[in-house]
């Protein structure tokens, strides 16, 4: 296990995890923890593991990409401790927690499928008939080749609310704490970036890392999607403290 805390220590760490439990509001929980993570530098490759390399759980907190910034804030809002953050982490990113690198939830729509008790799929419920339903082989390219190698294909059937339809109606339906893939129409992928919704005051933000800003922050949500095919949205489940 390799754990590198970054700005705050283990014992902050674990006073920020125990106080955020005592958060009633699932999305609310998120909002704090997630919030801790603004300014936090974007870093990629900082998982350990590959085809040909052993696999090592990772709790890098000095620098996140998107998916081990979302990996991490759901770890610890469905934990009260420091020491409980590190178990769900596993449990999180890997399927039944094996670490190995085959096990590791490479893809966005993999978080639904392994973490059934953690998150429900909400986008057929926000965009209603506006939802797009489509099947894709994930892990295959146009050329056929894979975009994770040692990752065996899969169908997969999913549903994304276009871009052109988050009108007034759809966006209310959005919470505050939901997870959100910025669908993408290439062959094999799910998302190509994902975040969490914030709603303050009226506004509606995705917090996210971002390579372009090299950081974690808030960017308003309806001029990042303009332009994007869509959105996936996952949404947390209440009642899921663990140690």
């Amino acid at each position: 296990m390799n754990v590198i805390t970054g700005k705050l220590t283990e014992e902050e760490l674990d006073r920020v995890i125990r106080e955020s439990s005592r958060i009633g509001d699932v999305g609310n929980r998120i909002a704090a923890l997630s919030g801790e993570f603004l300014g936090t530098d974007y870093r990629e490759h900082t998982l350990v593991g590959g085809r040909n390399t052993p696999e090592v759980l990772v709790a890098n907190l000095e620098g996140v990409d998107c998916f081990t910034f979302i990996d991490y804030v759901e770890a610890m809002r469905i934990s009260a401790s420091f020491s409980g953050f590190i178990g769900n982490l596993q449990k999180i990113r890997y399927r039944e927690g094996r670490i190995t690198f085959e096990d590791r939830n490479h893809f966005f729509t993999d978080w639904r499928e392994s973490n059934v008790v953690l998150v429900e799929d909400a986008t057929g419920e926000i965009g209603k008939s506006a939802a797009v339903k489509v099947r894709k082989i994930l892990n295959v390219k146009k050329d056929g080749a894979c975009w994770v190698a040692g990752i065996r294909p899969v169908q997969r059937e999913m549903e994304y609310i276009p871009a052109g339809a988050l009108d007034g109606k759809v966006l209310n339906g959005l919470s505050t704490g939901d997870y959100a893939g910025i669908y993408s129409d290439a062959p094999g992928l799910d998302v190509s970036h994902v975040g969490i919704i914030i709603k303050d005051e009226g506004n509606i933000y995705l917090r996210h890392a971002s390579s372009r800003h090299n950081k974690v922050l808030d960017e308003e949500f309806r001029k990042y999607i303009h332009g994007k095919p869509g959105v996936i949205i996952l949404r947390p489940l209440a009642g899921m403290h663990k140690a």
